[in-house]
């Protein structure tokens, strides 16, 4: 596990608390060039989980493509500021099909960490960012089960997050394409700190351009198993 500081080839940037339709590429993007295919929780939870594949070989010219699980966003924090924790599959230019987690705390420098730099197509992920039991707005990122990262204390975040799970595409700002495929299984939410884990419920879809979200069981207001594509 190798911890960074602010990393700006990464520029991993959290959940979006609003979508907007638009078309794929640079005229398909918002704030700076992001597009996404995902979900947000219909409730405020302590956690969320899923099992993560990548399903097809990504193709970056510029930026990042990443599937992910987290809780927080822009202005989420105790003080109105960023906060956010993320976890998942992020593939880039230079450094290839990493899974990673990204901290970003109020007044604080974002932190990335590598969890592993050879993720390969097709392999399953269970990916977990839980609130602590017993320790309100303390964090943990699990993989398969076991800690990946050091508790990480959250203010004022207990209780108050709705989780998201999304697929995500930044060009960097440029006319490139970029193009991703991501599964998500068994998403679940954490309804309590700990567990227990229940059905993703889902209150909103994140859905721009030409990206598209096929559910693979149950229906989309209880997405529990979808798929994340661009259409590239």
């Amino acid at each position: 596990m190798i911890v960074f500081g602010v990393v700006s080839v990464l520029a991993l940037v959290g959940a979006a608390t609003t979508a907007t339709a638009g078309r794929s590429c640079l005229a398909g993007v918002r704030d700076g060039g992001y597009s996404y295919a995902g979900h947000q929780g219909a409730y405020r939870g302590h956690g969320v989980r899923a099992t993560l594949t990548l399903t097809r070989e990504p193709s970056v010219h510029a930026g990042h493509v990443a599937g992910w699980v987290g809780v927080g966003g822009r202005g989420q924090g105790a003080r109105d500021g960023d906060a956010w924790i993320q976890a998942g599959i992020a593939a880039l230019p230079h450094l290839g099909k990493v899974l990673y987690v990204e901290i970003v705390r109020e007044a604080a420098e974002r932190e990335l960490v590598l969890v592993d730099d050879g993720v390969t197509i097709g392999r399953a992920y269970r990916i977990a960012v839980v609130e602590v039991a017993g320790l309100p707005g303390w964090w943990q990122v699990r993989l398969d089960g076991a800690p990946v990262t050091e508790r990480i204390r959250m203010p004022g975040s207990s209780g108050r997050w709705a989780p998201i799970v999304t697929a995500e595409s930044w060009n960097g700002g440029t006319r490139t394409c970029n193009a991703f495929g991501f599964r998500f299984d068994d998403v679940s939410v954490s309804r309590g700190a700990g567990g227990p884990w229940r059905p993703f419920v889902s209150s909103h879809r994140f859905l721009d351009g030409t990206n598209t979200l096929r559910d693979v069981e149950g229906s989309t207001a209880q997405a529990a198993t979808f798929v994340a594509t661009s259409s590239n």
